[in-house]
């Protein structure tokens, strides 16, 4: 008996197990059959919005500015050279590297004993020349004298003769008296020539001599120069450099000592391209004097100078491009020649243009504007200037208009925005609030709950707006869409 209720508890049990899992095997395909004869659910497609940063285009009259690097250089140097040689003996204090001089001061003498000597001797020579000078003129005046002496002796013999002459035609005077009065009257205009010959010699020689003393006041004046010539002075205030000379050193003649420059008087070279110059000159082909910033940035301080473009390079040098300009600066302290500065050079003003960040502007020179409801559209403009991180355009058909500032292979032309507004945030959109009703919120609270793609965080913070009275409706929106009501 108790084997039969044993089997009889085991068959009912064994019976009791296979029904509940056919039961369970039929929930299951139920539920199967029921999922496949649903129809897919769709996600409503909501179309991406950027966020963009914005410039207003605003047209006025704007003075570009050109960028380049040029090299301070002083626009009066000279070099300071030994005209004679010899030995240094003097120098002054300031003859060192970077040494101040005031315009007229001694700066080096060289040995003068030589050049003295020289001088004395051409003085020597000079009083010997004046001598001499003075020999022949008293000379001339003696052989003056003379000549006038024997034109007197000769006027006489001449009235000798004619009286004898005159005597032998009235038949009481002797032919021998006439003969001997003709041969001294031949005599004595024989001593006249002879005298004017005497009287020419003499000048010749207060001639020579003049040319002597002439000569002799050359070589004067060269002596008293070569002894000026020991000493140097400076010719201007300046700064000296490249000092060579020492005290006791030896001198050749021409051999350059120092070189005094000028920092007061600056000037700076620079080159700039040939685009560059067509922008630099004027209507008639001359260049513009543009005022120029010279500026040196030197650990965090910056020393500028100002100027205008005075000059260009006459040709353009092998091997350059381009073109060499050089401005004038007016006080520049701090500055010195050589320094390699930055220069911006005004160019002439562009009326009706437009600053622009050069990232608004497209390599076909377009850009993206904002229309209505927020979508971008393509506009052209011209392209004038580049400098630096900006362009300057000119777009008057864009005047007041709001342009993206930097251009992405993400924007273009239809694409909706949400605009940044320069210097402050984007607009933020107000949410519309809705109140729901009990059966709707616990719907949407079971949603959450029940799904396994959404994130515990997002949870959370889901089921605390639905707590709330009042729940935006884009959230609630968006939870519904995903419920597929």
């Amino acid at each position: 008996m108790r084997f039969l209720r044993r089997t009889l508890v085991g068959i009912f049990l064994m019976s009791l197990t296979l029904a509940l899992l056919g039961y369970a095997g039929s929930t299951v395909y139920s539920a199967v059959q029921a999922r496949l004869n649903e129809e897919p659910r769709s996600f409503p497609a909501r179309e991406r919005v950027l966020s963009v940063n914005m410039v207003t285009v605003s047209s006025a009259q704007v003075t570009p500015e050109m960028t380049v690097f040029g090299e301070l250089r002083s626009a009066r140097t000279l070099d300071l050279r030994a005209a004679v040689g010899g030995t240094v003996v003097e120098v002054a204090p300031e003859l060192a590297e970077g040494g101040t001089v005031t315009t007229g001061q001694l700066l080096l003498r060289i040995d003068p004993v030589e050049a003295e000597a020289a001088l004395a001797r051409v003085q020597a020579d000079l009083q010997d020349a004046g001598a001499e000078r003075r020999d022949a003129e008293r000379a001339l005046l003696i052989a003056r004298d003379e000549l006038a002496a024997a034109q007197a002796q000769a006027d006489l013999r001449a009235q000798a003769l004619a009286r004898q002459a005159d005597l032998v035609d009235r038949g009481i005077g002797a032919v021998t008296a006439l003969e001997t009065a003709e041969l001294a009257a031949s005599s004595a205009d024989q001593a006249v020539l002879s005298r004017r010959q005497a009287l020419a010699q003499a000048e010749t020689r207060r001639d020579q001599t003049e040319t002597t003393l002439a000569r002799m006041a050359i070589s004067l004046a060269e002596a008293e120069r070569t002894l000026a010539e020991t000493s140097v002075f400076a010719a201007f205030d300046g700064t000296l450099t490249e000092v060579t000379a020492t005290l006791g050193g030896r001198l050749t003649a021409n051999e350059r000592i120092a070189q005094l420059v000028d920092p007061a008087l600056l000037e700076v070279s620079f080159r700039v391209s040939t685009a560059q110059y067509g922008n630099l000159i004027g209507p008639d082909g001359s260049l513009l004097r543009a005022p120029v910033r010279a500026a040196l940035d030197v650990s965090g301080v910056s020393l500028t100078a100002t100027g205008m473009i005075s000059r260009e390079g006459a040709v353009v040098g092998a091997g350059q491009t381009g073109r060499l300009i050089f401005a004038t600066l007016d006080t520049a302290p701090g500055l010195r020649p050589g320094d390699f500065v930055t220069v911006s050079i005004a160019e002439p003003a562009l009326d009706h243009v437009a600053i622009l960040p050069a990232t608004a502007v497209a390599a076909d020179q377009t850009v993206l504007v904002v229309g209505e409801g927020d979508r971008l559209r393509l506009e052209p403009v011209t392209l004038l200037r580049r400098q630096g991180n900006d362009v300057i355009v000119q777009a008057d058909h864009l005047d007041g208009q709001s342009v993206v500032a930097k251009r992405s292979p993400l924007l273009g032309s239809g694409i909706l925005v949400r605009p940044i507004i320069p210097g402050g945030t984007a607009e933020a959109p107000v949410a519309e609030m809705i109140a729901l009703t009990e059966d709707r919120r616990a719907r949407l609270v079971a949603f959450i709950r029940s799904s396994d793609q959404m994130p515990e965080e997002a949870k959370t913070l889901l089921l605390a707006q639905l707590e709330q009275d009042e729940v935006a409706a884009d959230v609630v929106a968006r939870l519904e869409s995903r419920m597929g009501s």
